[in-house]
């Protein structure tokens, strides 16, 4: 049978009955006082932290009543100063560590809204905008009870992204019925007016830059720009590095570019052996039982073997959309499914990772492409295209391969060397891409493109044999998943 104290949940509110056990506990050590009538067996955590946790189960403490509102109903979560907003009948404020109970009467549930965890009940999404629409102010150091416009903004351009037109049109509607319910007419004509000024049908002045862009037609994902920003400010804190390859040879432009589109296409699962691509590009060998794949390396090597279009860099955002539609439009040319040069229509996956929506893939672009201009260095701008345009995925395939010859035109423009990824290097670029997609860590994919430059510096290219014989010696056809398992990695020749 368990002790008193193992009966304990990790934060309590002490009652009359347990009063005397309680304080003995804490008189031994072991429970700690965190407010009045308030403990904790977690001697190892911060307060706030332990308070947060439990947030909901201290709301149903103190207010047994409380409908989950404002705010607090369209974040989920208490405000970043604590801040939780509720409707009850009792009217003081709470404040424990790391959290403020913040009551005010008004309407309790109505039937449209939610119940939630441990009996309590949250405002539906419709109402939820509706009294998000009220005015209310900060006190010093606090949030307000109500989300700013440029919140609202936010907010119902997410919506629109996520859910589109007619399902932000259903809210609106079902918002209506409940304005009138609440007697709450006149913050519902103000969301009404927002949410036609998002839509291009009314003149309501705009405060955020994403709702400015979807009033424009042009809407972009701002979780997107967030993570081209990070990366071009850890790209301006890193020294600039240059790996010079002047007076290159024809055959080594040649040869280079041929393991480039091997690679390229290898990576994205286009598998042939090097001898087989090599009578492909060289011989216009094309296998019978495969020549889509084969025109897919063959569309790459074209592309990355013209040294006169790798020379070219965007001059403005139009010419940057050009070039990537032209560009594309040459590696794809023998995939006629996949709408060579024309921006996807369709939602694309890989993985866990959904990539931008085809309706914001021009404004984010757009919005990237922004950030790119600021950039001075060529392995600067490289990374962050490659990065950028594999990120927004604006092709329905192809994306990958287009990725990496925008990165290298970066470098080709002003004599640098260019970058490959070999087989055995796959798993790494990956895992960098995704460091950065899902956890804003921009060093795994600076390091991995760095050292992959350093590698494609070091392999003699003027000869095609020898190229071939180093990058065997150093690994670079072996399978990721075996080398990886055998503990192999890319190395530098010697």
């Amino acid at each position: 049978m368990p002790t008193f104290l193992e009966s304990l949940p990790e934060l309590f509110v002490s009652k009359t009955e347990i009063s005397a056990q309680v304080s003995q506990a804490v008189s031994d050590g072991k429970l700690k006082k965190l407010a009045s009538r308030l403990y904790t067996k977690n001697f190892v955590d911060n307060p706030e932290v332990i308070v947060r946790r439990h947030w909901y189960d201290l709301l149903k403490e103190y207010y047994p009543d409380a409908l989950i509102a404002d705010r607090t109903a369209l974040e989920n979560s208490p405000a970043k100063d604590g801040s939780v907003f509720i409707i009850s009948n009792k009217k003081r404020n709470i404040e424990l560590p790391g959290l403020i109970f913040n009551p005010r009467k008004g309407h309790g549930p109505l039937e449209s809204d939610l119940p939630f965890i441990n009996d309590l009940w949250i405002t539906s999404e419709p109402r939820a905008l509706v009294e998000n629409m009220r005015l209310s102010r900060a006190r010093k150091g606090t949030v307000s009870r109500t989300l700013s416009q440029e919140e609202m903004e936010e907010r119902l351009d997410k919506l629109f992204r996520l859910k589109e037109d007619d399902y932000v049109n259903q809210i609106r509607d079902k918002a209506r019925l409940i304005a009138k319910e609440l007697d709450m007419k006149v913050e519902f004509q103000k969301l009404d007016d927002l949410i036609g000024s998002l839509q291009g049908t009314r003149e309501t002045e705009l405060k955020s830059n994403v709702a400015k862009a979807r009033k424009d037609n042009e809407p972009y994902d701002p979780d997107r720009a967030e993570l081209f920003l990070k990366l071009f400010k850890d790209l301006k804190l890193l020294a600039p590095g240059s790996r010079s390859v002047t007076r290159v040879s024809q055959e080594e432009r040649t040869n280079l570019s041929f393991f480039e589109a091997y690679f390229s296409n290898f990576i994205e699962g286009t598998e042939f052996e090097v001898s087989e691509a090599a009578d492909i590009v060289f011989r216009n060998a094309i296998p019978s039982e495969r020549p889509d794949d084969a025109h897919d390396v063959l569309g790459t090597f074209r592309i990355v073997s013209n040294y006169h279009e790798m020379n070219q860099v965007p001059a403005d955002f139009d010419d940057f959309i050009a070039k990537l539609k032209y560009r594309h439009a040459e590696i794809m040319a023998a995939r006629k499914e996949k709408n060579p040069g024309q921006f996807k229509t369709r939602i694309n996956v890989a993985g866990s990772t959904q990539f931008v929506h085809p309706d914001l893939v021009k404004g984010t672009l757009r919005k990237g492409f922004e950030i790119y201009r600021a950039l001075e260095y060529s392995f600067h701008k490289a990374v962050y295209m490659m990065f950028m345009v594999s990120e927004v995925h604006p092709f329905a395939d192809g994306n990958g391969r287009l990725a990496r010859v925008m990165m290298n035109a970066e470098l080709v423009s002003v004599q640098d060397q260019k970058i490959i990824i070999p087989i055995v290097y796959r798993n790494n670029y990956q895992a960098a891409l995704k460091a950065l997609t899902n956890h804003q860590n921009s060093t795994p994919l600076i390091r991995t493109l760095d050292f992959a430059q350093k590698f494609t510096h070091a392999i003699g290219w003027s000869d095609y044999d020898r190229a071939r014989d180093q990058l065997e010696a150093c690994h670079a056809f072996l399978d990721p998943n075996e080398a990886d398992s055998e503990g192999i990695r890319l190395r530098l020749p010697e």
